[in-house]
C-alpha cells in the first residue's frame, strides 16, 4: 500500500512536471523565452528512467507510467523537429505572438496563412493542455482550403481571414470576412 502511494505521488509530480515543460517549450518557440527548458526535460527524463528501473505491479499505475512516458517521447520527437527546423531557418518562431493582424496582411501567401493559424493553433492547443494530437499540416492546410471554399458563397466572394480562440477549454478556428476585400 505505501509503495503504491508512493508511485502514485511520483506519476502525478511527472504529470506536472510534463506539463510544465509543455508551456515552457510553447513559449520559448513563441519567442517569449530566450532558451530551450533543456534542463526541465533532462530532470523529467531522469524522473521517467528512475521509475522504468522499478517493478510496478498494480496495471492502472503500470499503464499510467507507460501513457506519460509515451507522452514525454512524442513530444521530446516534436521539439526536436521544431529545434531542428529552427536551426535551419525554416521555422518563424514568432507567428503565434502575431495572432489575427498578420492573417489579415494583403500581401500575406496562403501558405503563410495556414501557418500562421497552425501555430495560434498549437499555442491554443498547449494553452488548454488537450491530450487528443493535433492534425498534421497537409490535412490541416486541406482542411481551411475545403472551408475557404464551402464558405464562398456565404462571404459573397470577399476573402476570408481565418483566426483561432479558446472557448469552453478547447481550440476553435473563426471565419470573418476581410475588410476591404472582393475577392
Amino acid at each position: 500500500m505505501q509503495e503504491r502511494k508512493t508511485i502514485l505521488k511520483e506519476l502525478d509530480l511527472i504529470a506536472q512536471q510534463l506539463r510544465e515543460l509543455e508551456i515552457q517549450y510553447e513559449k520559448y518557440f513563441a519567442g517569449e523565452e530566450k532558451r530551450a527548458p533543456l534542463k526541465g526535460r533532462d530532470n523529467l527524463y531522469r524522473r521517467l528512467r528512475r521509475i522504468a528501473n522499478r517493478r510496478i505491479i498494480q496495471t492502472d499505475l503500470r499503464f499510467r507510467y507507460e501513457s506519460l512516458s509515451a507522452r514525454f517521447f512524442s513530444y521530446a520527437t516534436h521539439w526536436d523537429r521544431i529545434m531542428r527546423l529552427m536551426d535551419e531557418g525554416r521555422y518563424s518562431r514568432h507567428l503565434a505572438k502575431a495572432g489575427p493582424a498578420r492573417v489579415a496582411s494583403d500581401q500575406q501567401k496562403p501558405q503563410d496563412e495556414v501557418e500562421t493559424v497552425y501555430q495560434q493553433l498549437l499555442q491554443a492547443h498547449a494553452e488548454c493542455a488537450l491530450a487528443e494530437p493535433l492534425p498534421d499540416r497537409q490535412k490541416f492546410s486541406a482542411f481551411l482550403d475545403r472551408q475557404r471554399e464551402a464558405l464562398k458563397d456565404k462571404y459573397g466572394g470577399k476573402e476570408i481571414e481565418f483566426r483561432v480562440v479558446s472557448e469552453n477549454g478547447k481550440p476553435k478556428i473563426k471565419v470573418k470576412a476581410k475588410s476591404g476585400s472582393n475577392g
